[in-house]
């Protein structure tokens, strides 16, 4: 495996439309493989994003599309994983708001944040300037195991 040799992250901006999608996930689960992760982990990591941004199309823009979405793509400062940044300018949440349930309370349409939660090591909402929320979301490659759940 060679290793990224990528100084500057990977910046898109789509719009807030579902058939973008396909093109972020395969631009998220290109860094993942380009890290080292292995399929189960590339699996969830690319769901995690979907989901994502699946919930800004939704919450944030109101299922408007249209709506621009950024999204920022890098190893993590300590280059022991990837960095995935999502900021919308739509409808902002309150990051003391946003819970995720319990095993018991899971129903359809509201395990997005289950999911991102359980595939991702970190995740971080805040306020955006300007207006909007930012995402980051952090997966760490566990090289201790040569692999990465």
């Amino acid at each position: 495996m060679t290793e990224p040799r990528a100084e500057r992250p990977i910046r898109l901006t789509i719009f807030s439309s579902p058939t973008h999608l396909a093109v972020v996930r395969g631009a998220v689960e290109g860094l993942c493989r380009s890290v080292g992760f292995g399929d189960e982990c590339v699996t969830r990591v690319v769901m995690s994003v979907d989901e994502a941004i699946s919930n800004v199309i939704r919450h944030a823009y109101g299922g408007a599309e249209g709506e621009p979405i950024e999204i920022e793509l890098d190893w993590t400062a300590a280059r022991d994983g990837v960095r995935i940044g999502i900021r919308d300018r739509g409808r902002a949440v309150e990051p003391d708001a946003i819970a995720p349930r319990g095993p018991g309370e899971l129903t359809p349409g509201g395990l997005g944040l289950h999911i991102m939660t359980e595939c991702m090591d970190r995740l971080e909402y805040r306020p955006a300037e300007g207006g909007g929320t930012v995402l980051t979301m952090i997966k760490r490659l566990e090289k201790a195991r040569g692999r990465s759940r």
